[in-house]
């Protein structure tokens, strides 16, 4: 079974972001990147798909292919992936921030031409926070999806997902090929060891352009302006609790 996870490069989640001065996007000079971490989650459980750990049955998964879609540094990225199992990449270099029909698009076509039996990936990426790639994607290729799992299992022609839902836990049955996004309670991330980061070194890369496969990635939608969110204002003290209860009734919370 071949698996294709995509993984794409953001601002590390430990730094604070910061808005340009002219208000047109995030600034990201001099900023520390890392794998989104929802991708490292879908990397994670794609290599115990193939290594047979935790639910998995050994060899469940025999290939696992990465993909990213962003600049020549994405390769960095992929180099994580590659050093965490996966076993070769493709990267689709463009210096434009598409947006996720564009990006489903791509990843479409590369399905075609990959033909995985599971696109293993993030619910979503922290920096658009749009949770629209997957769900994009699977209407693209007319395939099941099972999104925000928080345990998968793959037997029979199926992968069995569970996902957190408002009155506990649901688990649906999809038939294979189908895509799946991760959420945070399906694993945690192992850390790359030295050997494997630099036997990932030696592992393939192959770098496409968008042109290569003939998609329209044009945008939709124009970005007016990026702004912090407001600061948030000072609260006031309350001498007892007869004020605390009368101020809550005045501000209509009682």
């Amino acid at each position: 079974m071949k698996v294709l996870v995509p993984v794409k490069r953001v601002i590390d989640y430990n730094v604070k972001a910061r808005v340009k001065a002219d208000q047109s996007g995030v600034d990201l000079a001099n900023v520390k990147m890392s794998m989104n971490p929802f991708d490292e989650i879908a990397v994670e459980e794609a290599v115990r798909l193939k290594e047979g750990k935790e639910h998995h049955a050994a060899g469940t998964a025999s290939e696992i292919v990465a993909l990213s879609i962003g600049p020549s540094q994405a390769q960095e990225t992929l180099r994580t992936a590659l050093a965490m199992g996966a076993d070769r990449a493709i990267l689709i270099e463009t210096g434009d921030d598409l947006e996720p029909l564009a990006v489903a698009k791509l990843m479409a076509a590369v399905v075609k031409e990959e033909n995985p039996d599971l696109v293993l990936m993030g619910k979503q990426s922290i920096d658009g926070d749009n949770n629209a790639v997957g769900q994009m994607l699977a209407a693209l290729l007319d395939w099941p999806q099972a999104t925000f799992a928080s345990r998968l299992e793959v037997k029979d022609g199926e992968a069995h997902v569970t996902r957190e839902i408002d009155g506990g836990l649901q688990t649906l049955a999809v038939k294979l090929p189908a895509v799946v996004t991760t959420d945070l309670r399906l694993n945690t991330p192992r850390y790359a060891s030295l050997p494997n980061i630099m036997k990932a070194k030696k592992k393939p890369i192959d770098v496409k352009a968008p042109g290569d496969y003939g998609t329209d990635t044009g945008a939709r939608l124009k970005v007016l302006k990026v702004t912090e969110p407001p600061k948030r204002q000072a609260g006031i003290k309350v001498a007892d609790a007869a004020e605390l209860i009368s101020k809550l009734k005045t501000a209509g919370v009682l």
